[in-house]
């Protein structure tokens, strides 16, 4: 959303600096300002572009939200698809957020770990999208 509001605010730039440069320069060089404007849209439109795809092996972004009266560690264990281990392992203060970037799709055993360091919730979960998790007081 961010990248198609900045792209219409640049189109808009673009635009404004061809029909502005239309009134300043000859009729010869309008062809290289419609040439020159073509290039920044199709750049903006490769920045736009870079975005996940749903065949990717990867996850852009996974992010754990605590709510929680004190600090938590979170432990992800688990494969990839292609069966190599991954482990990963966040610290979140109260009222915290962290976030995995590019994390590989697949299932992974997660313990959330308490301050004091018991352990406050256990399970497994299969991350295929992005997400953000909550942790809060049942």
């Amino acid at each position: 959303m961010l990248c198609a509001i900045l792209e219409a605010k640049n189109l808009k730039l673009v635009l404004f600096f061809i029909f502005f440069s239309l009134n300043i320069y000859s009729q010869s060089s309008l062809e290289t300002i419609l040439k020159s404007g073509e290039i920044i849209v199709s750049g903006l439109s490769f920045i736009k572009g870079t975005k996940s795809h749903s065949n990717s092996k990867t996850i852009e972004s996974v992010c754990i939200k605590n709510k929680l009266i004190d600090k938590i560690t979170v432990k992800l264990t688990g494969k990839d698809e292609d069966g190599n281990d991954v482990k990963k392992e966040l610290v979140i203060p109260k009222d915290g957020k962290e976030c995995l970037l590019q994390l590989p799709k697949g299932i992974y055993t997660y313990e959330i770990v308490l301050a004091n360091k018991e352990i406050y919730k256990k399970g497994e979960y299969k991350f295929d999208d992005e997400i953000t998790m909550t942790v809060k007081d049942d």
